[in-house]
C-alpha cells in the first residue's frame, strides 16, 4: 500500500506541491513553473494511476483513502493524509473532491505516436478555453474518438481545470502537437486521413453525407472565429451540423460530442 503520512501542518514542506492553486503566479501546474499535472478528486485520481501520467504523491483526507485503497495498492507513493480544514489552508480553497494527486510531466507524445492506430481524431485550432478542452477529451472518451491533436493558439490540455473537467481523460487519449496550421494537415493526409473542416455554413454538405473516409480528421475552431479561412481550404470537404435556423453556432465541446456521435453511428 501507499505509505500514509499525517500532516497537521499547513505549513509542511512535504505539501509544497499541493500549495496555492489558485494563485496565477504561484500554480504549480503552469508548464513555466514546477510544470505538474495535478489531478482533483477520486476518479480523477484513479485515472492518473492507471495512465502513463504517474503520480508521485496524493493529498488528501481519510475518507478519499478509503476509497482509493485498491487502487493504491502496491504502488509506492506517500498519502499525505490530512484534515479538510488543512487542505483549505495548503491548496487555498475549499476541495470538495476531497483528494488531489500529483504527477511530473512526462515527454510529450509525437504526432506519429498520438495516432498510432488512430481511425478518428479531432483537431483543435485556436481553442483556448480549458473547459472546452477539457470537455472535448471527455466526449472523445465516450464517444470513441481516438486522439486529439492541437493546431495554433490552443490552451494546455494539462490546465488543472482542463483534467478536471476531462475526468481524467486527458491523461488517457493521446495528444500531440501538429505543426503549423494549414501546413500541419499534411501530416494527416499523409496517413490516409479525410480532412473534415467543421462550420456552421448552411450551404454546406451535412457531415453525415461528408464523412466517407475510413480514417477521419475533424477540424475545430475556437468559439467565435471558428476555423480559419485558411484552415478551412486545406481540408478535403467542409461539412455542417444540422441546426434549428437562426442559430448561429455551436459550443465546440457540443460540436465535438456530435462529430464524434456521426462517426461511430455511421455504419
Amino acid at each position: 500500500m501507499a505509505e500514509v503520512i499525517d500532516i497537521d501542518d499547513p505549513a509542511d514542506l512535504r505539501v509544497a506541491d499541493f500549495r496555492d492553486l489558485n494563485s496565477a503566479d504561484r500554480r504549480p501546474d503552469l508548464p513555466g513553473g514546477k510544470g505538474l499535472v495535478v489531478a482533483e478528486g477520486v476518479v480523477v485520481a484513479q485515472r492518473m494511476l492507471s495512465s502513463r501520467f504517474r503520480p508521485f504523491a496524493l493529498f488528501g483526507v481519510e475518507r478519499r483513502y478509503e476509497q482509493l485503497a485498491e487502487d493504491l495498492a502496491g504502488v509506492d507513493v506517500p498519502y499525505y493524509r490530512t484534515t479538510a480544514e488543512v487542505m483549505a489552508e495548503v491548496v487555498g480553497f475549499h476541495l470538495n473532491r476531497g483528494v488531489l494527486a500529483v504527477a511530473r510531466r512526462p515527454a510529450e507524445l509525437t504526432v506519429e505516436q498520438a495516432l498510432a492506430g488512430a481511425n478518428t481524431v479531432a483537431v483543435l485550432e485556436g481553442v483556448n478555453d480549458h473547459e472546452n478542452i477539457g470537455s472535448v477529451f471527455r466526449n472523445a472518451a465516450g464517444l470513441g474518438a481516438d486522439a486529439v491533436l492541437f493546431g495554433d493558439r490552443c490552451s494546455d490540455p494539462l490546465y488543472r481545470r482542463a483534467v478536471r473537467v476531462s475526468m481524467g481523460h486527458v491523461l488517457r487519449i493521446p495528444f500531440a502537437q501538429l505543426p503549423a496550421l494549414p501546413e500541419g494537415l499534411n501530416v494527416l493526409r499523409e496517413r490516409g486521413f479525410q480532412i473534415i473542416a467543421l462550420t456552421p455554413n448552411p450551404k454546406e454538405r451535412t457531415l453525415a453525407e461528408a464523412m466517407t473516409g475510413e480514417k477521419v480528421a475533424l477540424l475545430l475552431g475556437a468559439e467565435g472565429p471558428g476555423l480559419t479561412e485558411e484552415t478551412m481550404a486545406a481540408s478535403d470537404i467542409r461539412a455542417r451540423i444540422p441546426m434549428t435556423p437562426g442559430t448561429d453556432s455551436l459550443n465546440v465541446a457540443t460540436a465535438a460530442a456530435m462529430a464524434f456521435y456521426e462517426r461511430v453511428r455511421v455504419p
